[in-house]
């Protein structure tokens, strides 16, 4: 069975690796080592440098303690990524305190622990981070231990300057925060919506694929079960003056047996055959007819028309498609209020299939932003309904249209343009050869697909 469930990849997806963490902690040790030692011995500037050590020696300590705790692929809950990222945050301060404070040009680096907590933390842990940084930077412009300078002089800045370097960063925190979420956030919910639509895909595929391999055992076996049978009536004619009562009703058994067999088989197979042809092949006309059937008794008016040049065009029954276009008719007769038309269209080029209802049509967001996920086309009164469990959340017209797309369609969304009328509109449209190219090539692979033996072609032993 596949799990439909999508709470596994949501709930995962803000999770990050340690191994994540501990690396980009290795590469700011090594940076912070390098400042301190270029500015010490480089610059001649006269640094607290065991302190300064001190300091990063604690860092490289927590790093190699969870290396060893945990393996690289362990994923940190939010709570225990958010008390790293403190942790860097504070480190970050202590070593702003032994040089200099705010008028440590690094000091912009309080940037950093909150940007990364923006795009792979929720926003309150985000914000908790960003307020310690700003409540350390603040404590920083006040209380820090003098900049290291050359020895011949002492550089003092203004307190005018320290206020801007403070006002610097609280904007910084708060403008890169708030954009790193929001882009990262919309890549998450594309990225989870993306998976949706494959679990619902996988899932209709699996149960599409059952009948064919249902078709393709009873295939296989056909031809076994005729040798068995040609076997057994063999044997009957054989024995039939020398075998005993059991023998013969043994016998008598095995022939019930394997016709038994055979009749199920043979329920089986046609499945696949050209009398089941709709479970592979689908006319336009029958195609609409499918997805209007289950909805008839909801009691909206459901005006179906089909019309067009040329013989009508059959494709092959595609359960992405009749999901995707399932969806969109389920969504037209939950919104109508008294009818919903629904029209196909062909000529020897294109191939329409419009949707229309009578409802309150779609809303400005919804047709700014279709295709889209997560932009969800119910209103709040209908997502609580009893019977809406799982609505609401937006995946729906995002799974149908990125389902009928893969399909070579071009899908839009738009309101009835006739004055005095509501109503939402789908169309749908193919170029033919597209349509029709999985049924050609499927009517080419049953021409060439070799038959299985019968019971008078089965070779006895």
């Amino acid at each position: 069975m596949i799990d439909m469930s999508t709470s596994g990849f949501v709930r995962d997806a803000r999770h990050l690796r340690l191994d994540t963490f501990v690396r980009l902690r290795w590469l700011a040790i090594t940076g912070q080592s390098a400042a301190v030692v270029g500015a010490q011995f480089g610059l001649g500037l006269p640094l607290p440098f065991g302190w300064c050590f001190l300091v990063i020696a604690t860092s490289s300590w927590l790093n190699l303690a969870l290396r060893i705790r945990f393996p690289a692929s362990y994923r940190l809950s939010d709570d225990s990524a958010a008390l790293l990222l403190a942790f860097d945050i504070i480190q970050l301060a202590a070593l702003l305190f032994l040089t200099g404070g705010l008028q440590n040009p690094f000091s912009l680096l309080f940037l950093a622990p909150v940007l990364i907590s923006a795009t792979a933390l929720p926003p309150e842990r985000t914000l908790a981070l960003g307020l310690l940084a700003i409540g350390l930077a603040t404590l920083l412009a006040l209380v820090h231990r003098p900049l290291p300078w050359f020895a011949d002089g002492r550089l003092e800045l203004p307190f005018l300057y320290i206020s801007g370097i403070w006002t610097a960063i609280l904007l910084g925190t708060a403008f890169t925060g708030v954009y790193a979420w929001k882009v990262a956030e919309e890549t998450r919910q594309l990225a989870q919506a993306l998976a949706a639509t494959e679990l619902v895909l996988a899932r209709e595929q699996h149960l599409s694929q059952l009948d064919g391999l249902a078709a393709a055992a009873a295939h296989e076996l056909g031809t076994p079960l005729g040798t068995i049978m040609v076997v057994t009536k063999e044997l009957t004619r054989q024995l039939a003056t020398t075998a005993s009562p059991a023998v013969r009703e043994d016998l008598a058994l095995l022939r019930d047996q394997v016709d038994r067999c055979r009749g199920i088989l043979s329920k089986l197979t046609s499945l696949d055959s050209d009398e089941a042809g709709f479970l592979q092949t689908v006319g336009l006309s029958h195609l609409v007819e499918e997805l209007v059937e289950p909805q008839r008794a909801m009691g909206i008016l459901l005006d179906v028309s089909n019309h067009g040049d040329g013989p009508e065009p059959v494709c092959r029954r595609n359960p992405g498609v009749m999901f995707g276009l399932g969806n969109i008719v389920d969504n037209a007769v939950d919104f109508a209020n008294a009818r919903v038309v629904i029209e196909a269209r062909w000529t020897l080029e294109r191939v329409w299939l419009e949707i229309r209802d009578d409802g309150p049509g779609f809303s400005s967001e919804v047709l700014l932003r279709a295709g889209e996920p997560y932009v969800t086309t119910r209103s709040p009164d209908r997502s609580r309904s009893p019977d809406s469990t799982g609505a609401g959340l937006g995946l729906g017209l995002f799974i149908a249209k990125t389902l009928i797309e893969r399909s070579g369609a071009q899908l839009t969304l738009s309101n009835v343009s006739q004055s005095g009328a509501t109503g939402a509109v789908v169309r749908i449209s193919w170029a033919r050869h597209i349509f029709e190219r999985d049924a050609i090539s499927l009517n080419h692979a049953q021409l060439s697909r070799p038959q299985p033996l019968t019971e008078t072609s089965a070779s006895p032993i």
